[in-house]
């Protein structure tokens, strides 16, 4: 069982990689992104909590977690900034 879950979350960290750099190109925001890998990557170190307890896995996840916080703040942030520096044209 400790295998199957090592490599599914092996997989979760490939297809953030993959989905991080598809939304990239697709549609062009690294900020889309970013939140598309971090919430991958999110499931991988959760997946690994599964495995035998350690304190490295649960430092692991707790990291991203507070990244993945830290880091969706940050660019939500950054997006209110610009939505209220853009002017608004009704209609034109």
């Amino acid at each position: 069982m400790s295998t199957l879950m090592s490599y599914a979350a092996l997989i979760c960290v490939v297809a953030g990689l993959g989905a991080g750099l598809i939304a990239l190109l697709a549609v062009g925001d690294p900020r889309l992104a970013l939140r598309t890998a971090l919430d991958l990557w999110l499931a991988a170190g959760l997946l690994r909590l599964v495995l035998p307890p350690s304190w490295q896995s649960l430092l692991a996840a707790a990291a991203i977690v507070a990244i993945r916080q830290l880091v969706t703040r940050t660019l939500h942030v950054g997006t209110s900034d610009e939505a209220a520096n853009t002017p608004h044209r009704l209609g034109r």
